[in-house]
């Protein structure tokens, strides 16, 4: 069992997944103390892994997410001797989508949220551990490396939202902000983004439920911008 294989079991025991990881450039990060980072390991959720083990034990107060993916991430990345940063450690912020694309091969989706071969857009980075040796990383199958995106013609996610939020200029955060608050948006609130449900990739890995209101909840009461 490798350094990486051990990282990953320890994640698991918290719901996650090992998401991939790469080796950065001299200098480009350090530790803490100072010390170069010799790899980056994302750590992450796809399923129901994530959501089964936060809930049961979902911190009291604001920023709950964040706050329990601290303490996890933080006591595995230290049981091997590394650091944990998460992506609202900041400003300044870490670039982890550019990390991502990285780490697997995960690339940028008609709607902008990152699409995963298997996992489609059901998935995200909880942080990465930071660690100074360069670990052997996890291999990649031929099947995992191509965008889905490529083979779609129809892009339903381009065409569902009601509001029209996404187009081929960006994605227009006030209106669908504004559209969850209005009384209309219930769908999306229960469901999620219907934009994001028409994605025919990673059906399987849907939010339930109750995954989907927190973080509908959660996107909702940003400020409008």
């Amino acid at each position: 069992m490798t350094d990486c294989d051990r990282v990953a079991a320890a994640l698991l025991r918290h719901g996650l997944l090992l998401r991939g990881g790469f080796h950065p450039d001299a200098r480009e990060l350090a530790l803490p103390g100072g010390e170069s980072v010799g790899t980056v390991l994302l750590a992450g959720n796809a399923g129901p892994g994530m959501w089964e083990a936060f809930s049961a034990r979902m911190p009291d107060g604001a920023d709950p997410l964040d706050r329990w993916s601290g303490e996890v991430l933080g006591e595995v990345a230290g049981a091997f001797g590394g650091a944990a940063v998460l992506p609202s450690d900041g400003p300044p912020f870490r670039p982890f989508q550019q990390w991502a694309m990285r780490a697997e091969p995960v690339s940028p989706s008609p709607i902008g949220i990152l699409i995963h071969p298997v996992y489609g857009l059901w998935h995200g980075y909880r942080g990465a551990l930071l660690f100074e040796a360069v670990l052997e990383l996890p291999s990649l199958t031929e099947a995992e490396t191509h965008s889905p995106c490529d083979s779609c013609s129809d892009r339903p996610c381009l065409t569902t939202c009601p509001v029209c939020a996404f187009s081929g200029s960006g994605y227009d955060v006030p209106a669908c902000r504004s559209h969850l608050r209005s009384g209309s948006g219930d769908l999306c609130l229960e469901g999620s983004c219907l934009a994001r449900r028409a994605c025919p990739v990673g059906r399987d890995y849907i939010y339930e439920p109750a995954q989907s209101a927190f973080h509908m909840a959660a996107f909702r009461g940003g400020a409008l911008e």
